[in-house]
């Protein structure tokens, strides 16, 4: 007796199968669920890290409150470097490598073992100037050199959608603005 292939799919192959132009459209679609300006505010931010990490893999976590997009040199998440995280009503740039960083300006946030964050958009407070910052630039620089595995040289931006959960779920706004 043959055994038949399974004809399910598990979300890491259903993602695997996008191609870059299906995954950038799964993007824009997770993005297209905030409110307009923050959804805006992070697509400025992820073309900006575009072009500070242009050897990056990203990969694209949708979970039921967040969206995170992170910048690895391989596609093991536990090598990423940087995230952009979306809460319902902010961006933040996360430094996942952040706890030993020198931050001799106090632009870091947290208190954790391993992540550091900035945020970029909180609250109807944008700040689009951040990802320009010669100090931020300079400690985004900083985790790169320090970074467990280095970040490639050379372009080869490839996107992976790592989460299609709730995919119709309601546009996620900021408390108190349904």
């Amino acid at each position: 007796m043959t055994k038949r292939p399974s004809t399910k799919r598990s979300a890491k192959q259903a993602s695997a199968d996008l191609s870059q132009a299906e995954a950038a459209q799964q993007l824009d679609f997770f993005l297209d669920k905030y409110d307009p300006d923050v959804a805006t505010f992070a697509r400025r931010a992820l073309t900006k890290m575009r072009r500070i990490v242009p050897g990056a893999i990203e990969m694209v976590y949708d979970n039921y409150n967040w969206l995170v997009i992170g910048f690895s040199p391989t596609e093991r998440p536990s090598e990423a470097i940087f995230s952009i995280v979306l809460p319902p009503s902010g961006v933040t740039l996360c430094f996942l490598q952040g706890a030993g960083l020198p931050d001799p300006t106090k632009r870091l946030q947290g208190s954790g073992n391993v992540v550091r964050n900035i945020r970029l958009y909180e609250a109807n407070k944008p700040d689009g100037k951040v990802l320009d910052d010669p100090e931020v630039l300079a400690l985004m620089n900083v985790a790169l050199n320090r970074a467990k595995v280095p970040m490639p040289a050379r372009a080869r931006r490839k996107l992976i959608i790592k989460s299609v959960s709730a995919r119709q779920r309601p546009r996620r706004s900021a408390p108190g603005k349904n």
